[in-house]
C-alpha cells in the first residue's frame, strides 16, 4: 500500500484536532511524511462552510443556508480536497490525517435530512484506509469545550444537538464501518493513551 489516508471521525470535543496533530508529528518522527490537513478544508468551498456554520454567511432574508445547500457544499469541498490535496500528497508518499471526512457529514448534516440524500452526495469521495472513531460521551465533550473555551455559536454545538450526533456516529459506524475501515477507539482515556492506540492503528496498515 501506498502512503496512507488516515481519518479522524468523533463529536465535537471527542479530541479529533489533538490526535489528527499528534499523530502527524508521530509518523513524521518515524520517518513517514506526514501531512495534517481538516475538513472543511481551507479552498475556497470550505471557507464558505466554515462562515455559514459560524452564521456569518447568510442568505439575502438573513435566514442560513438550506441544510441541502449546505449538504451539497460540503460534498463539493470534499472533491475539491481530494484532486488537490489530498491526492497529489498521497502521491509523493506523504501520509494524509485528515480530521473529518464523509461520516461527519452523515452525522451531522444527517440531523435534517435524510442520510442517504448525503451518502450519495459523497459518492465519488473514496474511503479512507483507515478511520479512527474517537467515541466520547456528549457530555464529556462539552466539559472538554468548555474547559478550551471553544464554545461559541456554531451550528452544531448545543447539547442537545451532539447527543443527536453522537447516536448518527453509531448509526454511520454500524452501517458504514466496513466501506470506511472504521475502528472505535474509547477517546475518554488520558490523551496519551488515545494517541498511542491512533499510531499503532496506522502502522498495522503497512503490515
Amino acid at each position: 500500500m501506498g502512503a496512507p489516508f488516515v481519518v479522524l471521525e468523533g463529536i465535537d470535543g471527542a479530541g479529533t484536532t489533538t490526535q489528527a496533530r499528534r499523530l502527524v508529528q508521530a509518523l513524521a518522527a518515524s520517518g513517514q511524511p506526514a501531512h495534517l490537513t481538516r475538513e472543511p478544508s481551507d479552498g475556497p468551498v470550505g471557507t464558505l462552510i466554515r462562515q455559514s456554520l459560524a452564521g456569518r454567511l447568510v442568505l439575502p432574508s438573513g435566514s442560513r443556508l438550506a441544510p441541502e445547500t449546505l449538504a451539497l457544499l460540503f460534498a463539493a469541498d470534499r472533491t475539491d480536497h481530494l484532486a488537490s490535496e489530498i491526492g497529489p500528497l498521497r502521491a509523493r508518499g506523504v501520509a494524509v490525517v485528515c480530521d473529518r471526512y464523509v461520516l461527519s457529514s452523515i452525522a451531522y448534516q444527517g440531523q435534517e435530512l435524510d442520510p442517504a440524500f448525503v451518502e450519495a452526495a459523497n459518492g465519488k469521495a473514496h474511503p479512507p484506509d483507515l478511520t479512527l472513531f474517537l467515541r466520547v460521551r456528549p457530555e464529556t465533550a462539552l466539559v472538554r469545550r468548555r474547559a478550551e473555551r471553544h464554545l461559541g455559536d456554531e451550528l452544531y454545538e448545543p447539547l442537545e444537538t451532539q447527543r443527536r450526533v453522537a447516536q448518527a456516529y453509531e448509526d454511520a459506524v454500524a452501517r458504514l464501518g466496513a466501506a470506511h475501515r472504521v475502528h472505535v477507539v474509547d477517546g475518554e482515556r488520558p490523551p496519551d493513551e488515545v494517541a498511542a492506540e491512533c499510531l499503532a492503528r496506522v502502522r498495522a496498515l503497512a503490515r
